[in-house]
């Protein structure tokens, strides 16, 4: 009987289609459960406010102003002044000039 094979052979095949199937889904939940974790493991790596711990220097009351008192024995910060070597940088093209044979005649106006 050509039919009773023929019916135990679709059985077979569908049995295979809807395991094959349902392994895809499988693996395709995991995969998106696998992107959701990981999304949700960069957004909790965010940095917390940086807390300064409290030091002396904050505890301590500062020196009463007297008039004629010591002044700060720290230097005041002086003025930027650029080296003798980068002054003339400046004036120098970054490029060398181009060669004549690069050069080419002016536009002349209509």
């Amino acid at each position: 009987m050509p039919g009773q094979h023929d019916k135990h052979r679709l059985s077979l095949d569908l049995t295979i289609a809807a395991s094959l199937f349902a392994a895809g889904l499988v693996v395709s939940v995991m995969s998106l459960a696998q992107i959701r974790a990981e999304s949700r493991m960069q957004l909790a790596q965010a940095t917390q406010p940086l807390q300064g711990t409290p030091s002396d220097e904050q505890s301590k009351v500062p020196a009463e102003a007297k008039p004629g008192g010591d002044r700060p024995t720290t230097p005041a910060p002086e003025p930027a002044r650029p080296d003798p070597q980068t002054q003339g940088a400046a004036t120098r093209p970054a490029l060398p000039p181009a060669p004549a044979e690069k050069i080419a005649p002016p536009i002349k106006e209509k």
